[in-house]
């Protein structure tokens, strides 16, 4: 920046002390705890006027939204999948706010609207959180978020008339919907409602969510009569969600309270003396039988024939595997497909009667099989690219599939696979086309560095062609790191104005906590060993400079969620290392989280300051506990932290605002104001945007400006101008 920022006061109160196992720990911002409170309103008003004040000289901003939106302004598609005897996809035009869901009586048919979420909001801020369709392709049953809040609201449609039933099923969260076969109804899953003295518009309340249940909804009743069907008090962290079978036998219940284990049951609704209505009103829970109870591996079940069940398992195979049993037998657990050396099986997929479709993902990219179902042999490998496959669209009675697919240098590709002829035939059925792109402009590499304690890292890296590894390139380094969630290779419109008119390169470090290489590469990044996601990411940096990508007043980082307290983490370790960043959402106090939303769900990943060996890991890189002037550590060689800008969203009720609100003011506390003349020029600020959540369902013109924003903000920070 030309002149210094003359940052907000702020006030602190320094009476506010908590001690976790004797040790004691200020937290001067306890009060932008509450988002109801007029002073943290005034607050975020601060924080909004002081960040525009810092875009408007932003030279890039108005350019970047006018080049985005041309970028964008392109038909996409969604996988189609078949209901009775229709077929169902989504559909954006370009820039709508929200895509369409359409139904079609055949491929080539006509079709026609069935849900336009457009319509219910005049700024896009409505949106379809989750749905299904029954198995007759009779109701559409549909969950609408608003504002991004995760609670939704789920209403019921008949597919014929494009009639809304009366049926309204309010404060609902984390639900997955699924029919029964006779379409009389759906199971779903919440949370108790809050009190009526405690609820707050949706998405902007603060308080922990436990005890999970599983309701059954019999269309055209009122919510107060929805069956109870599973609750169990003495798990209150546990997740359920529930799957009717495609034989429509049985109910499936999936209790979790982590990514990588869940307790799995089943209830023969068959059994039922009188079915599902004739439970109605009792205090009984649905009688499930349970099969695998306790926490000891992950069981998704793939297919069955009656009794006969096949799961996708970590079960004494962290990189996966199927396995079968008879629900006559349980203790008789036989494999079908053994777990691979090297690459890890992601899902499977039953087709065709007797075949499933699996999907490896090998050195972070996907393979596609197809198998024997009975017996697991290979039968074909299914060509895809180099590249990730997005969705498998089919039921086990298929012999049509649709496979979504892309890369960094490929928009959306939907395949259509025939799986009725001697050979699997594969043909594209709708390709997104983008006529202002090129991709042989581009190119991708995937390397592979050594992190702190010598593990082998892999990072795609994605720039313009016969680049100069002079060091002269601003660069986006992207990380995650948690929850066995896999950063794959993807294509996107927004990174490709980036590249093109900022000349930056983009990264993606794939570091431990992910699930690129299975459970153990998980493992080895949460917990007690979260510190190797951060050392990971800081060695891709140094990777980066000392290839010559790059330099480090060049080299901007980035990451949302749990990929916003990497960010947090890192500039802390390493602010030397990094000219720019960029943290949205981010989990930023660690040592209070599990008090808010959802938090306490998550303590299976990172630990919890409630007991004291966890309280010693989590204050040791909790973002909003480290920050620290660096110059005092090198008074002859003076350092400040990077130009940051921390990102949350008012409806935000997964990781709750509060947790960049603290961020931000303990960072321009500490950095920028406490000192009459700090060496701090970098601008500290933060975005708030209203009317979002924690990124789903955001409008696409919400999109646009907050790229626009954050990556304007990045190239004036690296001091890179406008490329025509």
């Amino acid at each position: 920046m030309d002149l210094p920022l003359q940052y907000p006061t702020v006030r602190r109160d320094e009476s506010v002390v908590d001690n976790y196992h004797g040790v004691d720990v200020p937290d001067p911002y306890r009060w932008l705890e509450n988002p109801d409170a007029e002073e943290v309103k005034e607050f975020v008003q601060k924080q909004m006027n002081l960040t525009e004040s810092v875009l408007k000289t932003c030279d890039a901003r108005e350019k970047l939204r006018e080049k985005i939106t041309k970028l964008l302004d392109n038909p996409t598609y969604g996988t189609p999948f078949r209901r009775g005897d229709k077929y169902f996809y989504f559909h954006n035009t370009g820039l709508q706010p929200q895509a369409v869901l359409y139904v079609q009586d055949s491929l080539d048919g006509k079709a026609e609207v069935l849900l336009d979420p457009n319509e219910l909001s005049e700024d896009g801020s409505v949106s379809l959180n989750t749905f299904a369709v029954s198995v007759d392709a009779k109701y559409l049953a549909y969950a609408l978020s608003f504002s991004g809040s995760d609670w939704v609201t789920i209403k019921v449609m008949r597919v014929d008339n494009k009639t809304v039933e009366p049926d309204t099923l309010s404060w609902v969260k984390f639900a997955i919907i699924s029919w029964t076969h006779d379409s009389k109804g759906f199971f779903y899953s919440t949370f108790p409602a809050p009190e009526e003295g405690e609820k707050l518009e949706a998405g902007m309340e603060t308080s922990t969510v436990l005890n999970h249940q599983l309701y059954y909804h019999l269309v055209g009743t009122d919510q107060s009569e929805d069956i109870l069907c599973w609750k169990d008090p003495d798990y209150p962290k546990s997740l359920y969600s529930a799957k009717v079978t495609e034989d429509g036998k049985y109910v499936l219940l999936y209790c979790t309270e982590s990514v990588s284990e869940n307790k799995f049951y089943y209830c023969d609704m068959s059994t039922l003396p009188n079915g599902l209505e004739g439970h109605k009103g009792q205090k009984d829970l649905l009688p499930f039988v349970k099969l695998v109870d306790n926490f000891d591996a992950s069981y998704d079940a793939i297919a069955n024939d009656d009794t006969v069940f096949t799961f996708l398992t970590n079960k004494d195979a962290p990189k996966n595997k199927l396995i079968r049993v008879d629900l006559k037998e349980p203790s008789s657990w036989t494999d079908v497909v053994q777990e691979a050396e090297k690459d890890v099986l992601e899902s499977a997929v039953a087709v065709n009667g007797n075949q499933i479709i699996v999907c490896y993902l090998s050195d972070v990219k996907n393979v596609l099989q197809l198998r024997d179902l009975q017996t697991g042999s290979l039968l074909h490998h299914l060509p895809i690219d180099i590249g990730t496959v997005y969705e498998i669209s089919a039921r086990r009675k298929d012999s049509t599939v649709f496979i979504k697919f892309a890369n960094f240098l490929t928009p959306a590709i939907i395949y259509q696979c025939n799986l009725g002829t001697e050979l699997p035939d594969m043909k594209v059925f709708r390709e997104l086309v983008i006529p202002q792109f090129d991709r042989t402009d581009f190119l991708v590499n995937q390397v592979f560095f050594h992190s702190k304690d010598g593990t082998r890292i892999p990072m795609f890296i994605v720039s313009r062609k016969n680049i100069l590894l002079d060091g002269s390139h601003p660069c986006l380094l992207y990380g995650y790191g948690g929850f066995n969630f896999s950063v794959k290779s993807s294509f996107s419109s927004i990174r490709i104005v980036l590249l093109r008119h900022l000349g930056a390169i983009f990264c993606i470090a794939n570091i431990r906590g992910g699930g690129e290489y299975g459970e153990e590469w998980h493992k080895a990044g949460s917990c007690a060993q979260k510190q190797n996601s951060f050392d990971d990411f800081i060695s891709a940096a140094e990777y980066l400079v000392s290839a010559g990508y790059t330099q480090p007043r060049k080299l901007c980082i980035e990451g949302g969620s749990h990929g916003g307290l990497l960010v947090g983490a890192c500039i802390n370790q390493r602010p030397d290392l990094f000219g720019c960043a960029l943290a949205h959402v981010g989990v930023m106090d660690m040592l209070r989280f599990h008090k808010f939303t959802m938090g306490s769900l998550c303590t299976f990943e990172v630990g919890c300051s409630d007991k004291k060996e966890e309280f010693h890991w989590l204050v040791k890189y909790s973002p909003l506990h480290n920050v620290r002037r660096p110059w005092e550590k090198s008074p002859d060689q003076p350092s400040q932290y990077p130009a940051t800008m921390l990102l949350t969203a008012d409806h935000d009720d997964r990781v709750v605002p509060l947790h960049t609100l603290k961020f931000l003011a303990t960072l321009q506390y500490v950095l920028c104001t406490s000192l009459e003349k700090s060496p701090q020029t970098n601008p500290i600020i933060g975005r708030i945007e209203r009317k979002a959540g924690h990124g789903g369902g955001m409008p696409t013109q919400k999109v646009i400006n907050e790229a626009a924003d954050q990556y304007s903000f990045m190239a004036k920070m690296v001091g890179q101008s406008w490329i025509d």
